[in-house]
């Protein structure tokens, strides 16, 4: 595919609003080329519309992308710390130090710390992908939506042009009936 010759250029520090311009400019381009002759929405409306989404779709992506950075950060941590823990209250007690009941909590604890942060992590990690589904659906039902609208708006198109010729047939016979009649 050729680049389109106004399309501004993306470097890994773009915004999302850069990409989103890109993204529109390619499209605009592709537009262009394979332009019909059909009714339908302003360009500059659509272009308006698409950058809008577009730059929303990438800005989403991007704080999902920092957000699965901060759980990954907190699971490391606690991950971390849990062992740091664990191995030493566990040296502790092989040492006789301290009592087997009490290094044995300590241990279990940070244990628990531990499962709890990375059972938060995974699911966090299911309820987003639940949620994307549920979104994933809901655009394919609106998707859906749209094609029967735009199937009965042809229908409802095709039916007032049949009864557009059977009005003007009916005017046309009135007026021959009438010049008969006279």
């Amino acid at each position: 595919m050729q680049k389109p010759v106004n399309s501004p250029t993306l470097s890994s520090s773009s915004t999302a609003e850069d990409r989103a311009d890109y993204i529109v400019a390619r499209l605009e381009q592709f537009i262009r080329d394979g332009r019909k002759d059909e009714q339908g929405m302003s360009f500059d409306k659509w272009k308006q519309m698409a950058r809008s989404e577009i730059a929303i779709a990438v800005t989403e992506a991007e704080l999902s992308q920092q957000h699965d950075e901060l759980h990954s950060k907190r699971v490391l941590f606690v991950a971390a710390s849990s062992m740091i823990t664990i191995g030493f209250w566990g040296t502790v007690t092989s040492l006789d130090k301290i009592d087997y009941l009490v290094g044995a909590v300590i241990c279990g604890l940070a244990g628990i710390l531990l499962i709890l942060a990375v059972g938060d992590w995974r699911i966090r990690s299911w309820s987003e992908r639940r949620q994307a589904k549920k979104r994933r659906e809901i655009l394919n039902r609106i998707e859906g939506l749209n094609k029967r609208i735009k199937r009965l708006e042809k229908e409802l198109d095709a039916e007032a042009d049949e009864y557009e010729d059977l009005m003007k047939k009916a005017t046309r016979r009135r007026k021959s009936m009438s010049f008969s009649d006279g």
